[in-house]
């Protein structure tokens, strides 16, 4: 596995940017460039992440294809158009967004979202963004979600028969699957059997953590550093570490450098207690 996580430092050139990304023994990273940048800084991050042997874990196009306002929908979808062409250019494992959401909010609950018609719309969607890329060195990923497909293994598994494109594939990302008590106490079996269904597909990750806040009533979790949950993250890496050596598995969402090496630290110790490493 590959740890990375987000890049909080300015940095000019790649020689800066490989720097930021290897000091901390980070062997995976987001793509670093905005989509409009000059296509020979493109070549030469390419060119500096292989060469320090940093794989480009994804692009992301998060944005909501599914949006009810017209205009908002189709730049969404050339937004991830866009990111899967850019991802596919740079040998990036995948391109991500979430399916998208009914609501006000681009990626918020709403009852519309488990509705047959969204589900047909989110197939349709991906197959023309897919179609309209055809991609041939990367995938396009939907990350899951609580409340949006795919939200458990078999939304997902139904995604995938529905789609049927060779370049759709899986972004795993259990912390949205944390959905109720149950799923929080029983994450790691919960993690285990995602991969076990659909390990093969799966192109990166994310690992966060979450605490259940017990004085909320109706329930409530909060997204913490990895380590200030109580979300069994050594068995989330044991999982995912006999599926390629080169699984990005990438932090996000911190924005202080210290919750990142904090949550780092917690995640080195836990990967060496279930006896698994990554690569740096």
């Amino acid at each position: 596995m590959r740890l990375g996580a987000p890049i909080l430092d300015t940095f000019n050139t790649p020689d800066e940017w490989v720097d930021i990304v290897k000091t901390p023994g980070y062997g995976a990273a987001y793509w670093p460039l905005p989509f409009d940048a000059p296509d020979e800084d493109v070549d030469r991050y390419v060119a500096a992440a292989d060469a320090a042997g940093i794989v480009i874990a994804e692009v992301g196009a998060w944005s909501n294809p599914l949006a009810r306002d017209a205009a908002e929908a189709e730049a969404a979808l050339e937004k991830c158009r866009t990111a899967l062409a850019i991802a596919d250019r740079v040998g990036a494992r995948c391109a991500v967004n979430i399916a998208g959401a009914r609501s006000a909010y681009w990626a918020g609950p709403h009852a519309d979202n488990f509705s047959a018609e969204t589900f047909d719309r989110i197939v349709a969607t991906v197959q023309g963004i897919i179609d309209a890329v055809a991609p041939t060195r990367t995938y396009y990923t939907l990350e899951t979600m609580p409340w949006i497909a795919p939200y458990d293994t078999e939304s997902y598994e139904r995604l995938i028969d529905a789609i049927d494109r060779e370049r759709f594939a899986v972004h795993f990302d259990p912390a949205n699957l944390v959905n109720d008590p149950m799923k929080y106490y029983g994450y790691a079996e919960l993690t285990q059997r995602f991969v076990d269904r659909l390990g093969p597909a799966i192109k990166s990750c994310h690992i966060r953590d979450v605490q259940i806040q017990d004085k909320a009533l109706p329930l409530a979790m909060l997204e913490v550093r990895p380590g200030a949950g109580e979300l069994d993250l050594g068995a989330y890496l044991a999982a995912v570490e006999p599926l390629d050596p080169d699984m990005p598995v990438l932090l996000e969402h911190l924005h202080d450098p210290r919750d990142y090496e904090a949550g780092v630290a917690h995640l080195r110790e836990r990967a060496q207690a279930v006896g698994t490493t990554f690569v740096t």
